[in-house]
């Protein structure tokens, strides 16, 4: 029989849980134990009963100031993973819980497929660590997410247009992934990578170039249209 993986949600919002909860359910191998609305009912039930494998978690939380919640469950129950479920886009923020060790981030609203590939993830992460007593490089590429589109610039790095450093583009590729709705300006990813607007524009376009960007005119009230970018 198949191991069910326990999942607790945290999220203020009734309507939201309601579909994440669909969503889990619609994974097989997963089951929601509980629905939690607030940090402290949620360390309450955390410290009375058994832990659940996994957390999908919410930045804001009303009771909760910043990532207060996120620390806490970090601390105190370290054998329990978290997957971010957050509008919350703000590089700083990433940045805290990717070093807190976060399993991923999606933000919202979520795509299902997307919720899918990392469940399916989660679960082929777990299930081949309880087997195996050493991994190879290939395993550990899998199981850590790495596409085959990043292995592929990664292979051919020293292939890179000239003008294209791979450090900056991952920087670029990164923030572009958390983009805001309706796309970013080279100025914003500029802004957020710590780059000019024409550096940035070149990173972007070469993204284009091998359809890890798209972009698009955004026609504002006034003056000329802007080129915005997205992910694929």
């Amino acid at each position: 029989m198949q191991e069910l993986y326990q999942v607790l949600i945290v999220e203020d919002d009734f309507r939201v849980a309601e579909i994440t909860q669909r969503f889990v359910e619609k994974v097989e191998g997963f089951e929601v134990i509980r629905i939690c609305k607030t940090g402290a009912e949620t360390e309450l039930l955390l410290s009375n009963h058994p832990l659940p494998d996994l957390v999908l978690l919410d930045v804001y939380i009303p009771d909760v100031e910043g990532l207060e919640l996120f620390w806490s469950i970090r601390r105190n129950q370290p054998t329990v993973d978290l997957i971010m479920t957050t509008a919350a886009k703000e590089v700083p923020t990433f940045e805290e819980v990717l070093r807190g060790g976060i399993f991923d981030y999606i933000v919202k609203p979520v795509d299902f497929n997307r919720f899918k590939s990392t469940l399916e993830r989660y679960k082929k992460q777990r299930t081949t660590l309880a087997v195996k007593d050493q991994l190879s490089q290939e395993e550990i590429d899998q199981l850590t997410g790495v596409s085959d589109s990043t292995l592929s610039l990664s292979n051919e790095n020293n292939k890179l247009p000239k003008g294209i450093d791979s450090l900056t583009l991952e920087k670029v590729q990164t923030v572009l992934s958390m983009g805001k709705e309706g796309g970013l300006t080279a100025s914003d990813l500029g802004e957020a990578v710590g780059t000019s607007r024409s550096t940035a524009r070149r990173y972007l376009e070469y993204l284009v170039s091998i359809n890890q960007a798209k972009a698009e005119l955004k026609y504002g009230d006034v003056g000329r249209p802007e080129r915005r970018y997205t992910t694929p």
